[in-house]
């Protein structure tokens, strides 16, 4: 690369790579681990393509050494991973092996300086507290301040920055109102019950982590925003009800101590919101060192008509089996291609959109892309290589998009890519690919892929160069 033709990013930007406990751990039955919800989920017949499970996944609970290594060799700042709950805690009470095999991978990361990212809940609620209410119920969230401040006391001392959770509104809605992920509940009022539960889980988590971490630690919550559009200008209100129950139930609490007025009214035929108790609101308004934002497609969506067939292309289901709780009478439009192999467009300027929306909204709020990437159908010669050129250009196109938003002022410290390995992708099982590294999951045996090569490039020059 020419420093002519290098788009650079600022001193100290982190590089880095992003997985989760229950898509690659694997040894689901070991070192006294236990079930989780995507444990009895993926073991249900029908739920999961394939009837794939994580019993083994990429097998990084005994490989970890050697995916540590690679992410040496990629050049990697900080790697982020998540902790298992039913690993660390299973039934409450601490587990040793548990707490020892992060604790050893933590240590390898600083052996080869690249900065641990430690997020507590990417899904896997251990399934006793499932069957004692779920995300529903609140003692659930008092349970998740519990686990945070004995992991936090076990590694507090070493871990770069700690986040609460990832995603919550997937946990909420696509595992309580669409039933397509874990636990698989259909319920409305619940999925709703479960986003409250969710933010005050991270109010509380982060003020046990506060009080047991080490004080250079940083603080953080990953949400996957959505990026909305209207069709026209006149689909302003279904943009407004969408970004309701998407962004701002969680950006309203955590960011601004209250929930918006309009998404009460907008859901209070659902429910009451009697969950919510006096001081709830400003426990969730934990301070944040940095908002970590996944992005991977925009969403389009109008007001249906209620004559012709209501579209929803949101991939998510509809009727019963719909996320947006209170939004029966909006419909996804689909979007222009290309697409991943998920069905998703590829749209970069999203994610510009949507930095430059939460700097407008929430000035001074550091930012950082925790998850981006996409899921393709990887080449792979006969000597071995793997050939994946969509996904290059899919991360130079957005890399570029982070960089255009920081050139506008948005104060971005990193980048994320989703995944560092091939993994097991949820209800999609091991159907859909979004590694840089290639995984043979009869063999076990990894390879990178040209997007891995060309990560590493950028890393190394703190920048990329423009096709």
């Amino acid at each position: 690369m020419s420093a002519e033709q290098l788009r650079v990013f600022p001193e100290g930007f982190v590089w880095g790579a992003a997985t989760a406990a229950y898509q690659i751990e694997g040894a689901a039955g070991e070192g006294g681990r236990a079930p989780s919800i995507w444990d009895t989920f993926s073991h249900t017949p029908g739920l999961v393509q394939n009837g794939d499970t994580g019993d083994v996944a990429a097998d990084h609970y005994h490989r970890w050494p050697e995916d540590v290594a690679a992410m040496s060799e990629l050049g990697l700042k900080a790697y982020r991973f998540s902790i298992s709950w039913s690993r660390v805690l299973p039934g409450g009470r601490l587990n040793a092996d548990g707490v020892d095999f992060y604790s050893r991978l933590v240590d390898g990361l600083l052996e080869r300086g690249i900065a641990p990212v430690a997020t507590l809940y990417h899904w896997d609620l251990p399934q006793d507290l499932e069957d004692a209410g779920g995300w529903p119920a609140r003692d659930t969230a008092l349970r998740f301040a519990d686990y945070a401040q004995a992991i936090g006391q076990a590694l507090g001392d070493r871990v770069h920055t700690w986040t609460t959770l990832n995603e919550p509104w997937c946990s909420a809605y696509l595992g309580n109102a669409a039933g397509v992920h874990a636990p698989g509940r259909t319920e409305p009022a619940a999925a709703l019950a479960a986003a409250h539960h969710l933010n005050l889980a991270h109010g509380l988590a982060n003020r046990a982590l506060r009080s047991v971490v080490a004080p250079t630690a940083q603080h953080s919550v990953t949400l996957n925003l959505h990026v909305v559009r209207g069709v026209t200008p006149a689909d302003a209100e279904a943009v407004r009800r969408i970004d309701g129950v998407a962004n701002r139930v969680f950006l309203g609490p955590m960011l601004e101590g209250a929930y918006p007025a309009d998404l009460l009214a907008d859901t209070a035929g659902i429910t009451d919101w009697s969950f919510v108790h006096d001081g709830d609101e400003a426990t969730i308004a934990a301070p944040l060192d940095v908002l970590g934002v996944n992005y991977y497609a925009p969403t389009l969506v109008r007001v249906w008509d209620g004559a012709s067939p209501r579209a929803t292309a949101d991939g998510h289901g509809d009727g019963a089996g719909s996320p947006w709780v209170g939004c029966d009478d909006i419909e996804f439009v689909p979007q222009p291609g290309p697409y991943t192999e998920m069905g998703w467009s590829i749209d970069a300027t999203g994610l510009t959109d949507l930095l430059l929306r939460l700097h407008r909204d929430h000035p001074g709020q550091p930012l950082m892309i925790t998850e981006n990437g996409a899921a393709f159908d990887d080449e792979v010669d006969p000597d071995g290589r793997v050939r994946d050129v969509r996904r290059i250009d899919y991360l130079r196109d957005h890399v570029g998009a982070v960089e255009r938003a920081i050139g506008a002022g948005v104060d971005v410290r990193g980048y994320f890519a989703w995944s560092l390995l091939d993994n097991f992708e949820w209800s999609y099982g091991y159907s859909k690919r979004f590694g840089v590294i290639h995984v043979d999951y009869e063999t076990q045996r990894r390879t990178w892929k040209d997007s891995a090569h060309w990560y590493r490039e950028a890393i190394s020059a703190n920048g990329f160069q423009e096709s």
